[in-house]
């Protein structure tokens, strides 16, 4: 039997290098985005472990335990699930190296933890809802990629808050996986999108996930420290080749505002947004029984319109090709 898998081992050195590989699954993900067609046959890899992270919610958050309780529980499933995504990232990538031509399994798996294009339609949405059929269907559009209440929002600050996401996007689903991925490969990206996810679901400060979700919404920021940074970089050198982009002003933006955000990461590349098309984002901001007075982000116009989303799609566009071109830097630097 030993003798028999042999010639599977012998191809291990035979795939291609993994960076390589990213950037397969970056125009993979540029040209078929979110695979649908695939994930109505089999469970997205977010969404496994999104159920996962709800059943030991249910489980491990219970209201009558402790706070000191439900802390210690919530890093105790941090642990677990950083663990198992982190093995289950190593085996798919092993076997990926072992079997003759199965590094395709692993370009897939790493084109549907990125969101470019899928990203990309769902803010354009936004822009031709408004643009097309009024505030409203401009309104429900940007409900499905921001938390905020959008009954509050009138149709500038529907504009502000589809372009706030695309920026705040571009560092969560794109640059941050390329980065843990450039690190450690599939397990390190399959790590990120478990914390992010962790993050997403039970990283509130509220009273259910103030402790539970303490450990989830710490890791989630360390890992995004640096990716936050490099993302604000990479859109102001993308506004060199923007409409009427202005780099100069996306990093002096970038420096002065970042902090103005509540987040200690988002700031970054919605500042760099902000500055480099000339507009002024956050502001206060109205969540479901919540109203969050944060400060302006950039001194431009707060009155943004559909056609600066579409400066912004532009802006995005330019800088996912510049975060490619990095990977094959890094690729071609290392051979």
């Amino acid at each position: 039997m030993v003798r028999a898998m042999l010639p599977l081992f012998t191809q291990f050195g035979h795939a291609p290098d993994g960076l390589f590989l990213l950037f397969l699954a970056l125009g993979l993900d540029a040209v078929l985005g979110e695979m649908s067609w695939l994930f109505r046959l089999i469970p997205h890899p977010v969404v496994l472990i999104g159920r996962a992270i709800a059943a030991l919610d249910r489980r491990l958050n219970k209201p009558e335990r402790s706070a000191a309780e439900r802390k210690v529980r919530g890093i105790v499933m941090v642990v677990g699930l950083v663990g198992i995504s982190a093995l289950i990232g190593a085996v798919i990538s092993f076997v990926a190296r072992a079997i003759p031509h199965a590094w395709v399994i692993e370009v897939l798996v790493v084109a549907t933890l990125l969101a470019q294009r899928g990203l990309f339609e769902h803010v354009d949405d936004v822009a031709r809802a408004l643009q097309h059929k009024g505030l409203e269907a401009g309104r429900y559009a940007v409900s499905r990629i921001v938390g905020r209440d959008p009954q509050s929002l009138d149709e500038h600050g529907v504009c502000r808050a589809a372009i706030e996401s695309l920026a705040e996007n571009f560092s969560d689903a794109v640059v941050a996986p390329v980065f843990w991925y450039v690190l450690f490969g599939l397990p390190g990206i399959l790590v990120y999108k478990t914390v992010n996810t962790l993050d997403s679901m039970v990283g509130y400060r509220n009273e259910k996930y103030r402790a539970f979700g303490w450990a989830s919404a710490r890791l989630d920021d360390v890992l995004n420290l640096i990716p936050a940074r490099l993302a604000g970089l990479i859109i102001a050198l993308a506004a060199l080749v923007a409409a009427r982009g202005n780099p100069f002003r996306a990093i002096t933006t970038m420096i002065r505002d970042a902090r103005h955000h509540k987040s200690p990461n988002s700031g970054w590349p919605e500042a760099a947004m902000a500055g480099a098309l000339g507009l002024a984002l956050g502001g206060p901001r109205k969540y479901p029984g919540l109203v969050v007075d944060e400060k302006w982000i950039g001194k431009g116009r707060a009155r943004a319109t559909f056609a600066d989303i579409d400066r912004a799609l532009h802006l995005f566009s330019a800088a996912c090709l510049m975060d490619a071109g990095l990977v094959i830097l890094v690729w071609w630097l290392q051979v």
